[in-house]
């Protein structure tokens, strides 16, 4: 579990099945990550489950501390087609504005260095999504190349290993 100031994080189980659902049927969240039916929901959340379990790293929760509320997913996917572990970032609506997904991805960030041995992470983010890019900016991302993800142009942001850590 990692806590901040005002959110706690916890990996992700397929136990959240409908609020991971819920996140994604909102067609401001989905536009960029896509949306999810029940079953493609549970497999998704299977293969993260399967991730923290083989690899010590992956999805997880972002709960508000002051009332315990599913907000969203933050945390580290590794991506065999790339060989990259990424940082990836997705709220509720709702919650934008707040700060929540540099506040959560900044925890996750800094975590992962701490605890992994990755040279550097990247963010995939979809042309026309801003407030992720102005996220991945916040953390300190910048581009480095072009590429696809499920038939997707994303530009792929990366972060090196700070020196300091």
């Amino acid at each position: 579990m990692i806590e901040t100031e005002r959110l706690l994080l916890r990996p992700l189980r397929v136990e959240d099945v409908d609020a991971f659902i819920a996140l994604h049927a909102d067609e401001r969240v989905n536009r960029f990550v896509g949306a999810y039916s029940h079953q493609q929901a549970l497999d998704r959340l299977a293969s993260v489950e399967q991730q923290w379990a083989e690899r010590g790293h992956g999805l997880c929760a972002v709960e508000l501390k002051s009332t315990g509320e599913f907000i969203g997913r933050v945390g580290l996917n590794y991506w065999e087609n790339f060989h990259e572990v990424e940082l990836g970032w997705t709220l509720k609506a709702g919650t934008w504005g707040h700060g929540y997904a540099t506040e959560s991805a900044r925890a996750c960030l800094d975590w992962g260095f701490a605890t992994l041995g990755e040279p550097y992470f990247i963010s995939l983010i979809r042309p026309g999504n801003t407030a992720s890019v102005r996220v991945a900016e916040r953390l300190g991302f910048a581009p480095l190349r072009q590429d696809e993800l499920f038939g997707n142009p994303v530009t792929v942001y990366s972060l090196n290993r700070p020196t300091s850590v």
